[in-house]
């Protein structure tokens, strides 16, 4: 007769066993027979009338900030928080005004700038975590385009207009201003400042450093405008060049901007009826470290002008890339954010308030080649995440179809037994519904997988509770 100490440690055997056999069987049939269950989640904002998304910004995994401009002169532009990684969405400002940029330095103190469309600018500062803001008074522009924070006293404002712009700097937190560029041909649009001497500004075209905090700016050749940058040291650098406002390219610098050389990123042309297309490059992008680098700004065009936003990735900084079609129901044209704090947390946003957040990283499944993704996802097909879920005893499952063709969706258990087929036959272009009885089905979680024409589309996990 066993002892209890036996008895116990067979039990504690027995479920160490059959989790890993769990844990086993779950990554066998994501990776070997199905695509793995979505990384990605989807997020709304609030819609505001004829309002943009300008900028985002997040602190940590649960607070971020966000603002908006607009096309009319004279309309409310706001100032939105989150304190739940993006969940939901709330004004905390408003003002007659288009903001263009939100930099918080800490969780209390931010700053947004922009300016009214009709000559008057704006720099709000807030230091209770945007709970009130007030005004710091600053030279007359029309608009204040970007600004760099370096810390609550030295701020830096551009302003690209050829008659009252130029750049300024305070030391004060804006007590005093001092012009630091002006030029009737290239006053600056964007600024961005490595530390307190070594920076770069640029205007549509142009690029220019300085080495002595803004003393002197040297034109740099050829046209080197950015969109995005990013410096992980005073020599290692990276930045999205937009001379060509639709073929964003990403380039890089080992010798502190001395030279720059071209990153190729993943396009092609039309391969499958799929192609990078719209925004055909990289225009954001986001560094974890020096090595990580998330990237948006492409899309996949698929027949019917049907677009699928995608995400870069690389690992080596930038020296090969991954391409990842974020697996959700929803179909975005493309982000143009995106935002990663570190390998977990990461956000992907449009400017028309939709969005898409991660938690691990993203989805699993990644591609090293546009003819790759495209061919993985014939036709754009749809299987969406079923409802209710977890469920007792009937949830629903739609999918979509943009063309038509022989549709399979079976689903399985966690040991990979095929449990019933929902649906096996042909079916013409749309939307579609089907109801899983559970009934006669124990609790556990199960797994169903859609095809077409034999082609495996996509795995969701559901889970039965009784």
């Amino acid at each position: 007769m066993k002892t209890l100490k036996e008895m116990f440690d067979l039990n504690i055997l027995s479920t160490i066993l059959l989790y890993t056999s769990i844990i086993s069987f779950i990554i066998a049939f994501n990776f070997s027979d199905n695509p793995p269950v979505s990384g990605w989640k989807q997020q709304f904002m609030p819609y505001l009338n004829n309002q943009y998304v300008s900028d985002i910004t997040f602190i940590d995994s649960l607070l971020g900030f966000a603002v908006t401009y607009n096309d009319t002169p004279g309309d409310t532009g706001y100032v939105l928080k989150t304190t739940n990684s993006g969940n939901n969405w709330y004004i905390v400002f408003q003002n007659r005004a288009d903001f263009n940029r939100v930099i918080f330095l800490n969780e209390s103190t931010g700053f947004v700038c922009g300016g009214s469309g009709s000559g008057t600018e704006y720099l709000y500062k807030s230091t209770n975590a945007g709970k009130n803001w007030f005004l710091i008074s600053t030279p007359n522009v029309i608009t204040w385009n970007d600004m760099f924070i370096e810390n609550e006293d030295t701020i830096w404002l551009a302003n690209e207009s050829g008659f009252d712009g130029g750049l300024f700097r305070t030391s004060n937190g804006g007590i005093n201003w001092e012009l630091k560029f002006f030029s009737t041909l290239y006053n600056p649009l964007k600024i961005y400042m490595y530390n307190s001497r070594i920076g770069y500004i640029c205007e549509s075209d142009y690029l220019f450093k300085t080495t002595n905090s803004g003393d002197n700016w040297i034109l740099q050749p050829g046209k080197q405008a950015f969109r995005d940058i990013y410096f992980a040291d005073s020599l290692l650098g990276w930045k999205s060049n937009s001379a060509d406002l639709i073929n964003d390219t990403l380039v890089k610098t080992t010798n502190g901007g001395l030279n720059w050389f071209n990153i190729d990123v993943p396009r092609s042309g039309a391969i499958y009826g799929g192609n990078i297309s719209r925004f055909n490059g990289m225009r954001y992008f986001s560094h974890i470290n020096k090595d990580t680098i998330w990237g948006s700004g492409g899309a996949i065009s698929y027949p019917g002008n049907v677009y699928r936003a995608i995400l870069f990735k690389s690992n080596n900084g930038g020296l090969n890339w991954l391409i990842q079609i974020p697996d959700t129901a929803f179909r975005f044209s493309g982000f143009f954010f995106n935002i990663f704090l570190n390998k977990n947390h990461g956000w992907a946003y449009q400017t028309n308030y939709k969005g898409i957040y991660t938690t691990t990283g993203g989805d699993s499944t990644f591609f090293t080649s546009i003819d790759e993704a495209v061919f993985s996802q014939p036709d754009n097909f749809i299987l969406k995440q079923n409802y209710p879920n977890p469920f007792n005893p009937v949830t629903t499952i739609e999918y979509e179809i943009t063309s038509k063709g022989f549709i399979n969706l079976s689903v399985y258990n966690i040991q990979g037994k095929k449990q019933t087929e929902l649906v096996n036959k042909i079916q013409n272009t749309g939307n579609y519904k089907v109801n899983l009885n559970g009934s006669n089905l124990p609790s556990g979680v199960y797994f169903y997988t859609m095809f077409v024409n034999g082609n495996r589309i996509q795995t969701k996990k559901m889970m039965l509770v009784k």
